[in-house]
């Protein structure tokens, strides 16, 4: 059975067009390239061969996954979420107890998730311990070096 996770129309969207890739385009390639390998020659000495059938089991792994993730995607509707309480898709303010800091995150699906742009994933640590708090609650998060403190500043949706 499949793990559910809750994706913005813009990241389902993005999981469906990189598995129609790898179905319609890159699965092709691999079938060919498996055939000119094997026009090569004596199989059982052929390198070349045995990197395109390694290629293609990759490429057969990667949309296996790809498809289990979609079997257990959910579209959120994010007008129907609580904005008094960090959820899925809130775009959280916090601030660092110890130095002040102000850092700004937006709560995705792992799959979604990239810090550059200030995505981090509800699975990981800061994630996990931001999900249910209003603003003015304190997360006290584990890290490596101990427990880190935060101050959520504010909650948004976009």
């Amino acid at each position: 059975m499949s793990k559910v996770s809750y994706y913005t129309a813009e990241g389902l969207k993005k999981l469906r067009d990189e598995l129609n890739n790898l179905k319609d385009i890159e699965r092709p390639k691999a079938s060919q390239a498996i055939a000119e390998a094997r026009d090569k020659g004596d199989l059982s000495e052929n390198a070349e061969y045995d990197a395109a059938k390694e290629a293609q089991g990759l490429l057969e792994m990667r949309i296996s996954k790809l498809e289990e993730t979609l079997s257990g995607a959910r579209l959120i509707d994010e007008s129907q979420l609580d904005t008094s309480k960090v959820l899925i898709h809130s775009t959280v303010k916090i601030k660092n107890q110890i130095n002040g800091a102000a850092m700004t995150y937006k709560l995705v699906a792992q799959s979604e998730a990239d810090l550059k742009t200030g995505k981090i994933s509800v699975d990981s640590p800061i994630g996990k311990g931001l999900l249910g708090k209003s603003v003015g609650e304190v997360a006290e998060i584990q890290v490596p070096n101990g427990i880190v403190k935060f101050d959520v500043v504010e909650i948004t949706r976009d």
